[in-house]
Formats: C-alpha cells, sequence, structure tokens
C-alpha cells in the first residue's frame, strides 16, 4: 500500500484511508471484520467523527488494542479550541465496550 506524508504532521498515512462512517449502524461482529480487512491490506489512516452514527463504539476495542497501528483523524464537530480538546481527550480515554 503505498504511503504519502500527511501534512504537518509527520505521518506517512497510507493512500486509501478507512471512513469509519462505514460503521453507522453496524454489529461488532461486522465492525470487527471490516476491522480485520482494513488491517490485512494495509490501511493505517482512519476518519471518524461523533456524526458517524456508532462508529466511535464500534472502533473502540480496535483502537484499544491497536492504537499504535492507525492514524486517527477525528472530526469533534467543536469549534472552540478548549471543547475540541476536551473532546478528543475524551475519545481516547474512554474504556473500550468489552475491554477489561
Amino acid at each position: 500500500m503505498q504511503a504519502r506524508r500527511f501534512g504537518h504532521t509527520g505521518h506517512l498515512s497510507t493512500v486509501a484511508i478507512f471512513g469509519a462512517a462505514a460503521f453507522w449502524q453496524v454489529t461488532q461482529a461486522q465492525a470487527d471484520a471490516t476491522m480485520q480487512l482494513v488491517i490485512d491490506h494495509g490501511i493505517n489512516h482512519i476518519d471518524v467523527a461523533p456524526s458517524y452514527g456508532l462508529a466511535e463504539e464500534r472502533l473502540g476495542p480496535w483502537l484499544a488494542r491497536e492504537r499504535n497501528r492507525f492514524f486517527v483523524g477525528c472530526k469533534t464537530m467543536e469549534r472552540s479550541p478548549g471543547r475540541r480538546g476536551r473532546r478528543v481527550a475524551a475519545f481516547f480515554a474512554a474504556p473500550a465496550p468489552g475491554s477489561c
């Protein structure tokens, strides 16, 4: 999978990005199968937002154990810097469903 530098982040993101809007209304089993395909195909960049239905919840278990594998672009829907930062921190601090 080709990768390119992602803006000023320095991260080498794959040219194919997984749009987690696909998880709008899927079961965890469907999300698990899809995430395994994402990994199998070498995709390392995920786009997610609170407005993507169940996407954050479905990604939770995967990011809990595979966080270093992915660059996660998270639209927060917040406009003030302080609220944006708190929203992103809460996303990554939330315990993943089913995790120990």
